[in-house]
């Protein structure tokens, strides 16, 4: 990743306090959890964008073809922790 900038932003403080206990129990830093969860949510919009698009351009994908997409996300590391 290259640098980093300083924010502050605004959370309710029972996320934080799970924030907190979640980046303890991982032997790592909120911050980084806070990274890592942006990082996840921006792939996925960035998924569901492509997905609508393609979508829009040639029809919505069939039963089948949504199946064959879990099967194969269900053979990857997508969505498992580094």
């Amino acid at each position: 990743m290259g640098a980093v900038v300083k924010k502050s932003v605004s959370v309710p403080d029972v996320i934080w306090a799970a924030a907190e206990d979640e980046a303890a129990n991982g032997h790592t830093t909120v911050s980084a959890l806070i990274a890592e969860a942006l990082e996840n949510l921006l792939a996925v919009r960035a998924g569901q964008r492509a997905v609508r698009e393609w979508e829009r351009d040639n029809g919505a994908l069939t039963a089948e073809e949504l199946a064959e997409a879990d099967a194969l996300l269900d053979g990857s590391d997508v969505g498992r922790k580094r």
